[in-house]
């Protein structure tokens, strides 16, 4: 897998443009995912948030030791018809599954999500892994995303594991 990828392209209802992450869009988008995953993580399990930050800069630490330059690893840029950036995909080597690629995130603006951007991230990750070699892919959603879980499902992914949770405080 290369680090930079290609521009991907792709059409159905939305237009986008998917290209690698620069070096200097990774730093803050890092920064804010780093904290945003740490949100996810503190409400999914009820961790304090403090512990969880701690946990999601481990996580980043260990996953990208070289930034967007990480081997193996495809930081991108999802680009409306415009070229605005609206969002970004970041796929890479599964940590425990050798040959599976892993979605680690996937987001769109909120401004733009409903216009079919998602989806095409999702074509754009299922076409550089298959051009990688790589036959299957796999990630996480949090069971209160709704929107991520319909679009998911609708794409043919399916549920291999569930972990359920209830909070008696």
């Amino acid at each position: 897998m290369s680090p930079t990828g290609t521009e991907v392209a792709h059409r159905t209802t939305a237009v986008a443009t998917i290209r690698p992450m620069t070096i200097t869009e990774f730093e803050p988008w890092q920064a804010a995912l780093v904290r945003t995953f740490a949100t996810e993580i503190s409400r999914a399990t009820g961790l304090p948030t403090a512990t969880a930050l701690t946990r999601s800069h481990q996580q980043f630490e260990e996953l990208l030791p070289n930034g967007v330059e990480t081997v193996g690893h495809w930081l991108m840029r999802v680009l409306d018809e415009d070229d605005h950036p609206i969002g970004t995909l970041w796929i890479g080597p599964h940590a425990e599954l050798p040959g599976v690629a892993y979605i680690y995130h996937l987001d769109v603006e909120e401004s733009a999500r409903g216009r079919g951007f998602g989806r095409l991230a999702m074509l754009a990750a299922e076409r550089l892994a298959s051009e990688a070699g790589i036959a299957e892919i796999g990630l996480n959603v949090f069971g209160c995303n709704d929107q991520a879980r319909t679009l998911y499902d609708s794409m043919g992914y399916r549920v291999l594991t569930m972990q359920l949770s209830k909070t008696l405080r």
